[in-house]
């Protein structure tokens, strides 16, 4: 039996069952043989968490951000002193807190119109092989 191969480095090495892709630098990386895994496809159930997590951190970004732009534009309005700092950086965090806001709330629709699809996929590939597998 083989040994798996090591890194030219001696660091980490590459589990059994995976395939080692030389890049173009030298290096060696370590390659899942089924290429074409996605988030979409897989067939273990995923959780809401773990289905919304990163747009609800992107949303929760956004209105932390927008918070502060605003906290920091009324500080041009009752402060004199670096009245121009504010003015110039208040503006800044609100439209960053706002274009962060939109994307997060914009792309939870797009999560949702890909599960329906793998849904209706799954419940297209079973009636197929029920019909052509007799």
């Amino acid at each position: 039996m083989e040994a798996p191969a090591r890194s030219p480095d001696g660091g980490e090495q590459c589990p059994q069952g995976r395939e080692l892709v030389a890049s173009s630098t030298g290096s060696t990386l370590c390659m899942s043989s089924s290429r074409s895994e996605s988030v979409w496809t897989s067939s273990t159930p995923r959780s809401r968490w773990d289905i919304y997590r990163k747009p609800l951190v992107v949303v929760a970004v956004g209105v932390a951000t927008f918070l502060f732009g605003v906290v920091i534009t009324s500080l041009a309005c009752f402060l004199k002193e670096h009245k121009k700092v504010y003015k110039m950086s208040g503006p800044a965090f609100l439209s960053l807190g706002l274009m962060l806001l939109v994307c997060g709330l914009v792309w939870i629709p797009i999560i949702r119109k890909k599960q329906k699809q793998r849904q209706k996929s799954q419940f297209l590939q079973s009636l197929k092989s029920f019909f052509f597998n007799r």
